[in-house]
């Protein structure tokens, strides 16, 4: 549009129309200047946001270990990856353990990569095949190593598949609305604006002034504003959101936050403090273990991430003789083993220690230790020590395993097959208690039409006792075997009413989300582990933590400063609040721009002259933009925001087509009472109609902005400010010099008072029409 009116302002001056040209140019560049100004203030605004939660990579610089952002990562660097990393480049290993890379985005491949240091390794080698190279974009799984950077940006190899494809996010509901709503919009936009051109080129009007005149017609009435107004939204919930805790990477999740109906969310940290503390470390039957040495060797050896287990055990006591003990090997966790082994040396003697889920690190041991012997694990023994398990479980323990075995002092290196034949030594119980906050925010969520779902990895027994604390009902949980045995149709069926999932592993918590999705649920997934990553990507919103793992911040959309139910509830209210105002000025736009159309396709038919001139047209909008400019700082009333809000293409439709007519009908009592009441010269009419078509089309924003009457719900005062003066501004322009020059006359008493009179009945009549519009359609 922007382009078209420029180019109209280069033919005015060749055919001598230079005050035209002059005056089209100035407004569209004052125009062009507001929006950039408004976007440019908001993309500094959500960068600043994004910089406090950006991913680092571990690199050596100055000889020493440091955390670099990864935009800054050059080749050359050495980079250290662990378990949770997102390699920053392509890059050559040069030392590694039991590295497992997660290269699917770019090769493909199911399952995690298994990687090794060939320095010998030929660089021709197809990407599957090149086992001593990690690559840009993909994240480790488990294991550790270092690397050389070799490639950056657009010369790694995902980097090259960027530069021949751009993949295009999926559409959200949101932005198929938008597209929807403007294309209804643009196709009638269209007929009109080629009918009016027509009827007034018809008149005999001169055929250049009613194409400037039904151009400036499809400028006046084209939500153009739209995507400023969006983003002046989006950044400014995202900046409320900020002071709340809640980092914001792209403003555009701020509209699926506020129409989130479904939250998933992992049970640690979220209902409970996440701050573990080990309470116990006991036997197969309930005795004091000395399993604990073994824990505390397997923790604070093991080179991959520390988690909040792993903290909680070195923090216990630490026993003299630990120190006696030697790191030799170690086999990394990972999330279908859910277990990690440490091989250390004593003396003579050299051991495997290994830690994990009971009910998967059971399946292990053939034998127990009684005190000091071992003996075989019989079934008895085995029910004995399960039913410990459950009894801790109860109390709401999250319990562990330790097991272990003596292996040959001549092997250097261990596999996963090494992790049999193992030697049961005990339970360590740990306690995490939930948030004194949890039950009261989980009935605030509830409150607000979101339901909160349980998916954890921890046993059923520990999902129900934390779960029946905070308030979650658990009359029914179902575990990832269950799952598993369910059809797609089946657990459809059963998961609206199904609030707690235990058990699970990353597989099946993407498939309760996906199922949420295809049932129509605006899905919310909170999480901040490794395993977490795929569900993140898959739920309309990704939410993680700022001490997450850097894979999960990634695919995250939202990240919280402090991992709490709490700042998500700030979070959904400013997103409701985004999406509210953002409403305000399609249905401010749909009920004045649309009604503009039809006023403009009878006054073509009912005033011989042209009933405002295209340079009055484009004063008009101007000014009409300027004044919704503050709508993003409006209040939003309580009631909008108690359940999540959509799209609704057909409530915008009915808006449109019920307040549209309204405002035309005053549109022509006008020009009625202009041409044959007052007998209006073109002067006066031009003048008259554009001062009460702005007072109108500014003015009905206090009236529509709420279901409520103007005494019970007031504007914030920067609307109100630019509103009536805009309204002002344009009623003092016909008598000022200025006027002169945009073709304006002043106007006697009568034509105000008849104006004011026309504008206060347009206002109340908008206001009945409103409280039996919602009444019809809802809100």
């Amino acid at each position: 549009m922007v382009a078209i009116l420029l180019v109209s302002a280069i033919m005015s001056y060749f055919l001598g129309e230079l005050n035209g040209a002059l005056i089209i140019a100035v407004l569209v560049v004052l125009s062009v200047i507001l929006q950039f100004y408004h976007e440019h203030r908001s993309g500094k605004a959500a960068v600043a946001l994004r910089q406090q939660v950006a991913v680092h990579a571990t690199a050596l610089r100055d000889g020493i270990k440091q955390d670099v952002p990864l935009d800054k990562i050059v080749p050359g660097d050495i980079i250290y990856l662990t378990a949770g990393d997102i390699v920053p480049g392509d890059a050559r290993i040069i030392t590694i353990k039991d590295l497992y890379v997660n290269q699917a985005s770019l090769t493909g491949e199911s399952f995690p990569a298994n990687k090794e240091a060939d320095l010998g390794a030929k660089p021709e080698t197809g990407l599957t095949e090149m086992t001593h190279a990690v690559f840009m974009g993909s994240n480790v799984t488990s294991g550790f190593a270092t690397a050389v950077i070799v490639a950056t940006g657009k010369g790694t190899e995902i980097g090259k598949i960027a530069n021949t494809l751009t993949m295009t996010p999926p559409e959200t509901e949101f932005q198929r609305g938008i597209r929807e709503f403007s294309l209804m919009l643009m196709r009638i936009i269209i007929v009109l604006v080629l009918i009016i051109f027509f009827i007034n080129a018809f008149q005999q009007h001169s055929i250049f002034a009613s194409f400037l005149f039904a151009l400036a017609i499809s400028v006046g009435i084209t939500p153009e504003l739209l995507p400023m107004i969006m983003t002046i939204n989006l950044a400014n919930g995202a900046v409320a959101m900020s002071h709340k805790g809640v980092i914001v990477k792209w403003l555009a999740a701020i509209q699926n936050f506020g129409s989130m109906d479904v939250l998933c969310s992992d049970k640690t940290g979220t209902l409970t403090e996440g701050e573990f503390q080990m309470v116990s470390c006991t036997d197969y039957n309930g005795n004091e273990s000395q399993a604990f040495l073994h824990a505390y060797l397997n923790s604070t050896l093991q080179g991959g991430m520390k988690n909040p287990l792993d903290l909680a055990i070195a923090a216990f006591r630490q026993p003299e003789e630990a120190t006696e003990y030697t790191k030799m090997d170690e086999i990394p966790f990972d999330f279908v083993r859910r277990m990690l082994s440490v091989v250390v040396d004593h003396g003579d003697e050299r051991l495997l220690l290994t830690k994990g889920a009971p009910e998967s690190l059971l399946l292990h041991c053939d034998r127990y230790l009684d005190g000091t012997d071992v003996k075989p694990l019989t079934d008895d023994v085995l029910q004995n020590i399960q039913s410990r398990f459950a009894a801790d479980s109860e109390k709401g323990y999250r319990v562990i395993a330790m097991a272990y075995k003596p292996v040959d002092k001549q092997q250097a290196t261990f596999e996963v097959s090494d992790e049999d034949g193992l030697i049961f030594s005990g339970f360590l119980a740990f306690f995490d208690p939930p948030r004194a906050t949890a039950g009261d925010t989980i009935t605030a969520l509830h409150a607000l039409g979101v339901n909160v779902k349980i998916l954890t990895g921890d046993n059923e027994i520990v999902a129900r006792k934390v779960c029946q604390e905070v308030g979650i009902p658990v009359d029914i949980i179902l575990t990832g075997t269950e799952i598993d045995k369910l059809s797609e149709e089946a657990l459809a069926r059963v998961i609206d009413t199904t609030a707690v999932f235990a058990r699970l592993n990353p597989v099946q918590k993407n498939r309760i989300i996906h199922i949420l999705k295809h049932k129509g649920h605006v899905v919310g997934y909170i999480g901040d582990g490794i395993n977490d990553a795929p569900s993140l990507r898959a739920a309309d919103v990704g939410i993680s933590v700022d001490n997450a793992v850097d894979v999960a911040k990634e695919a995250a959309a939202i990240i919280l400063m402090e991992k709490s139910l709490s700042a998500l509830k700030d979070g959904v209210i400013e997103g409701r609040r985004t999406f509210a105002n953002t409403m305000k000025y399609i249905m401010m736009g749909t009920s004045s721009n649309f009604g503009n159309m039809f006023s403009m396709s009878f006054a073509s038919l009912m005033v011989p002259f042209l009933p405002m001139l295209p340079v009055q047209i484009l004063l008009n909008n101007l000014l009409y933009d300027f004044s919704q400019v503050s709508i993003p700082t409006d209040s939003v009333d309580d009631d909008y925001i108690k359940r999540p809000r959509r799209w609704d293409i057909k409530f915008i439709r009915h808006f449109m087509l019920i307040f549209g007519p309204v405002s035309s009908i005053f549109d022509l009592l006008t020009f009625g009472l202009f041409l044959y009441v007052f007998k209006a010269n073109e002067g006066l009419f031009q003048t008259g109609w554009f001062v009460e078509s702005l007072a109108t089309q500014v003015l009905v924003i206090h009236i529509i902005r709420s279901r409520y009457g103007i005494l019970k719900s007031h504007a914030s005062k920067w609307l109100i400010l630019t509103t009536t003066g805009c309204a002002i501004v344009g009623l003092i322009i016909p008598y000022t010099p200025l006027g002169e020059f945009f073709g304006f006359v002043p106007l006697p008493p009568f034509y105000l008072a008849a104006i004011a009179g026309l504008v206060v009945l347009y206002l109340v009549i908008v206001e009945y029409v409103k409280r039996w519009f919602f009444i019809r359609y809802g809100w």
